[in-house]
């Protein structure tokens, strides 16, 4: 199952997101879930260094795993910009869950 977790601060702002492990869904290479998941989060990832001209941190490396947190100092209009397109993410990765609920889990944690 892949686990996806969107990080909301007090102001229900989208602070960044996780995703782990395999969704299951069919053999590596023709998992549609896993794929699905992974043009999302690398696409949000991209369109925030490239359009929003932000450097979030970024941690992965490990198979299946990615994190990506927003920096803590940003623009008034980066942090605007940054929620849109953390939202399409949002929207994105809920479809695909509701779609495939034996291989996706997607969570909400509220962060400091």
């Amino acid at each position: 199952m892949t686990r996806c977790t969107l990080f909301v601060d007090s102001f229900s702002r989208i602070t960044g997101f996780s995703i782990k492990g395999h969704s299951g869904y069919a053999e590596e290479g023709s998992d549609i879930v896993c794929a699905g998941i992974s043009a999302l989060a690398i696409t949000a990832e991209n369109a925030l260094c490239q359009l929003v001209k932000l450097s979030p941190t970024e941690r992965g490396g490990e198979d299946g795993f990615i994190e990506v947190l927003l920096p803590e100092k940003m623009t008034d209009a980066q942090m605007h910009d940054a929620q849109l397109l953390l939202s399409a993410l949002h929207i994105g990765l809920e479809n695909i869950a509701q779609a495939y609920p034996d291989y996706v889990r997607l969570t909400v944690r509220k962060v400091r």
